[in-house]
């Protein structure tokens, strides 16, 4: 779910860089741009306990919004502790945002993460990756483990596995013993593993190998494009990148869609969708408040639903994206 899309600055239409995955329960926040806390009151999930926060890099607009959101959170009492993610120098960040939100009613915790660290889930990953930013700047992966294979049914009919117990068995991947003697084994009723999901998200870069390599055959990859190709000089001078140039790390990753975020203030949006799609062909620019699908391989295509957060009744419009 993007909420800010915007460049170094905010626009009418566009706040500056954050971003909500939702993966079952969990809710982790990518980046924390001034007024991300009144995106979330926009959108349909509202301002949410969140329990962690990535910061890919100390640049204002990554994180300008988060003293205001820690104070809130203080404000309604809040108990349950947060967590702070974000490469080497985060813990003297807080240290000096705590002039700005004084006192908090909850814990709040620090990790400092660099390129190659990985946060194990129970199903899944967070590896911070390497990107070219001129600063102390990390990218993240979110990879979910492999699945099982598809559970059989005929075949396990066949070979007399009776439901209940022992088909959960297998399809947990353990053996079961039938009663007549005979050993059944995962294998003989279970289809080839089937991959799970990825997004790579590189807050801001120079188009970078390591963000190829990171990037290589996921969904989603979601690519700085501050700029476009007139801009090309300038996107060298502060390690940025153009919209071209992260199509051409989409296409050499392989990855399945591309979506450009931190769009400057003097692109609408359409260009630089035009200038990738010559490269990469699925390519999006999602406006604020749009969300990216992304269902389980065989189940389909990542998918953009623009205004998909449908931001509340009364707030201002959301803008339309370039799709």
């Amino acid at each position: 779910m993007f909420l800010g899309t915007s460049g170094s600055a905010p626009t009418a239409k566009r706040a500056t860089s954050a971003t909500l995955i939702r993966r079952g329960g969990d809710r982790l926040l990518f980046d924390c741009g001034e007024g991300t806390q009144r995106q979330l009151l926009r959108s349909d999930v509202g301002l949410i306990d969140l329990e962690e926060i990535f910061l890919t890099h100390f640049h204002a607009d990554h994180y300008l919004g988060l003293p205001g959101m820690l104070k809130t959170f203080a404000l309604r009492g809040r108990e349950v502790p947060l967590t702070l993610y974000g490469p080497s120098g985060m813990r003297e960040l807080l240290a000096a945002l705590r002039r700005v939100f004084g006192n908090l009613t909850y814990p709040v915790e620090t990790v400092e993460i660099g390129p190659g660290d990985v946060l194990a889930r129970e199903d899944y990953e967070i590896r911070a990756f390497a990107v070219d930013h001129r600063a102390q700047a990390v990218g993240y992966l979110i990879a979910e483990t492999t699945r099982p294979g598809r559970f059989d049914v005929a075949t396990a009919d066949a070979l007399g596995v009776p439901p209940g117990r022992e088909r959960g068995a297998l399809q947990r991947g353990e053996s079961v013993t039938l009663p007549s003697g005979e050993t059944i084994n995962p294998d003989q009723v279970l289809g080839a593993e089937r991959r799970g999901r990825s997004i790579a998200m590189t807050g801001d870069t120079a188009p970078a190998a390591t963000v190829v390599a990171a990037a290589e055959g996921v969904d989603l990859l979601v690519h700085e494009a501050t700029f476009c190709a007139d801009e090309l000089q300038r996107a060298r001078e502060t390690g940025h990148s153009t919209a071209g140039q992260a199509a051409l790390v989409a296409r050499e990753a392989g990855v399945k869609m591309l979506a450009l975020t931190h769009v400057s203030s003097r692109y609408f949006g359409r260009e630089a969708g035009d200038e990738a799609r010559q490269l990469f062909s699925n390519t999006v620019v999602p406006g604020d408040f749009d969300i990216i699908e992304i269902p389980f391989p065989e189940r389909g295509e990542p998918a953009l639903i623009h205004r998909g957060a449908r931001p509340r009744r009364g707030s201002a419009d959301a803008p339309a994206s370039d799709a």
